[in-house]
C-alpha cells in the first residue's frame, strides 16, 4: 500500500507514513495502543476533538487488523464520520490533519481520493484506502516510556512544591519575627525579594526545571534570611532554635495539597515564630553583638551583588517556558524529535525545521554566531510560532532583524515569550 501522491506532501505526513510502515511489522493489541496514546495525547499536542475522531475510527477496526503484517485502515465516509462525531466537514479535516501531522494516523490515499476497502472471507483487509492507524502500533513503546517519564515528572513536581512551601513559610516566619522584634538587618530588602519570589509561584502546571530553579532561589534567600536573623539575635546554637519550628512547618506542609499550597502564597504563619527579644535590656544586649550593624534600609555590597545576580537569573529563558509559549512550534518539535530533554535536542530540531519556513542556512548560521546557540534557538522558536500564526510574512528577514537588535542590545526575548504566555492565560 503506497501513497499515490495526489495529496500535498509535508514532512509530518511523510513521517506518519514511515511510522505506518513500521507499525505493519509489529503486532500490538488495539486496546494497548489506544490506552498508551490517551495517557500522553495532550502532551504531544492532541485536542479532545482529535481523540474523539480517533475513537470513532478505532471502532471500525477489528482484532486481526492489528496483527503483524496487517494495517488497521478505516474507509468510513466523511458523511458518516460527521454524523458520528458532530463535526463540520472543515472540523473533521482539521482533526484528521492534526492526527496525521502528530504521527498518530497516516493517510492511505487512492488515486482518485476516494476511500474504500474490502475484506476476505476471514475478515482480513485485502485492499483498503482511507485512514491508516498503523502508526499507533509503531509508537506504543514510545508512548508508554513517555507516560512513565511524565509520571515521574509529576511526582518530582509535587515534592518540589512541598519543599518550596517549607522554605516559603520559614522565610516569612523569620522576617516577621525580626520585624516584630525590631531587630537590625536588611529586612526591607529581604521582604522585597520574598514578594518577588511569591509573584513567580506557579498558578498552573510548570515543569520541574522551573520549580527546581524556584526552589533554589527560595533556599538561597532562606539561608540569607536565617543568617541575618541569627546574627541579629546573637543565637549561639541555631540548630536548637530552628529544628523544632522547621519540623512543625514541614509536618504541616506535607499534609497539605501541593497545588493548594502553591496557589495561596500569602498565607501567614504567625503561631510558630521563634520567640524574639522583647525587653529593652535584652534588645541592647542583642545590639551589642553587632555594634556596627547598618540601618535596616541599607544592604551591604555583597547582598546588593547577590540581589542583582538573582534578578538577572530570573529573566533568563528556560525550555519549558518556550514550549509553553509556542504551542505550534512545540507540536512540530515533538513530532520531529520526540521527547525533548534539553536545549541540545531543541537546537537539533530547530535546524531541521528551519528550511520549512524559508530561513536560509546562512541566516541561521549568522544568528547562532552572533546570538549564541541557545538564544538563536529561542529566537527561531518565536519566529516559527509567529509565522505559523500569520504574524510574520518573511521569517528570514524577521530573524535577521532580531540579530541586529541583539547586536544593539535591544533584543528582549523574555518579554516576548512571557507576553505570549499572558495572552494565552487571558
Amino acid at each position: 500500500m503506497k501513497h499515490t501522491g495526489w495529496r500535498k506532501p509535508t514532512p509530518g505526513l511523510g513521517i506518519a507514513e514511515q511510522l505506518a510502515q513500521a507499525g505493519e511489522r509489529v503486532a500490538v493489541p488495539k486496546t494497548r495502543a489506544f490506552v498508551a496514546l490517551k495517557r500522553v495525547g495532550a502532551h504531544i499536542g492532541l485536542k479532545a476533538g482529535d481523540m474523539m475522531l480517533l475513537d470513532t475510527l478505532g471502532a471500525f477496526t477489528q482484532a486481526q487488523d492489528w496483527e503483524e503484517g496487517q494495517r488497521p485502515i478505516v474507509w468510513a465516509s466523511n458523511a458518516y464520520l460527521m454524523e458520528q462525531t458532530g463535526f463540520s466537514l472543515s472540523a473533521l479535516k482539521r482533526h484528521a490533519r492534526r492526527l496525521a501531522e502528530n504521527g498518530v494516523i497516516s493517510f492511505q490515499d487512492s488515486p482518485n481520493g476516494k476511500r474504500w476497502g474490502r475484506r476476505d472471507a476471514e475478515g482480513r483487509i485485502v485492499e483498503a484506502y482511507g485512514f491508516d492507524l498503523s502508526p499507533l502500533s509503531a509508537r506504543v513503546e514510545e508512548f508508554e516510556e513517555l507516560q512513565a517519564e511524565l509520571q515521574a515528572e509529576r511526582e518530582l513536581c509535587q515534592r518540589l512544591k512541598r519543599q518550596i512551601t517549607v522554605a516559603r513559610r520559614i522565610i516569612r516566619a523569620r522576617i516577621e519575627a525580626a520585624v516584630s522584634g525590631a531587630l537590625r538587618g536588611p529586612w526591607t530588602q529581604f521582604t522585597g525579594l520574598f514578594e518577588e519570589l511569591l509573584d513567580r509561584l506557579p498558578r498552573r502546571h510548570q515543569a520541574s526545571e522551573q520549580l527546581e530553579r524556584l526552589l533554589a532561589w527560595f533556599k538561597e534567600l532562606q539561608e540569607r534570611v536565617e543568617a541575618a536573623y541569627l546574627k541579629a539575635t546573637g543565637a549561639i546554637n541555631p540548630v536548637e532554635n530552628t529544628d523544632k519550628n522547621d519540623a512543625q512547618v514541614m509536618k504541616k506542609t506535607q499534609e497539605m495539597n501541593p497545588r493548594e499550597v502553591i496557589s495561596e502564597p500569602h498565607i501567614l504563619v504567625t503561631n510558630q515564630l521563634i520567640p524574639v527579644i522583647s525587653n529593652s535590656s535584652e534588645k541592647e544586649e542583642a545590639a551589642d553583638v553587632v555594634p556596627n550593624a547598618r540601618p535596616e534600609e541599607r544592604v551591604d555590597g555583597e547582598l546588593e551583588d547577590w540581589v542583582a545576580e538573582v534578578r538577572k537569573k530570573r529573566t533568563a529563558l528556560d525550555l519549558p517556558t518556550i514550549m509553553q509559549a509556542c504551542p505550534e512550534f512545540a507540536s512540530w518539535a515533538r513530532n520531529m524529535g520526540g521527547f525533548l530533554k534539553d536545549w541540545g535536542d531543541l537546537h537539533r530540531v530547530a535546524g531541521q525545521l528551519r528550511p520549512m519556513i524559508g530561513i536560509s542556512e546562512h541566516a541561521w548560521n549568522v544568528a547562532q554566531d552572533r546570538m549564541g546557540t541557545q538564544v538563536a534557538t529561542a529566537a527561531f522558536a518565536l519566529v516559527f510560532e509567529k509565522h505559523s500564526a500569520g504574524e510574520v510574512a518573511s521569517p528570514g528577514g524577521y530573524l535577521r532583524g532580531m540579530v541586529e537588535k541583539a547586536g544593539a542590545g535591544e533584543l528582549h526575548l523574555e518579554r516576548s515569550f512571557y507576553g505570549r504566555l499572558s495572552g494565552q492565560a487571558a
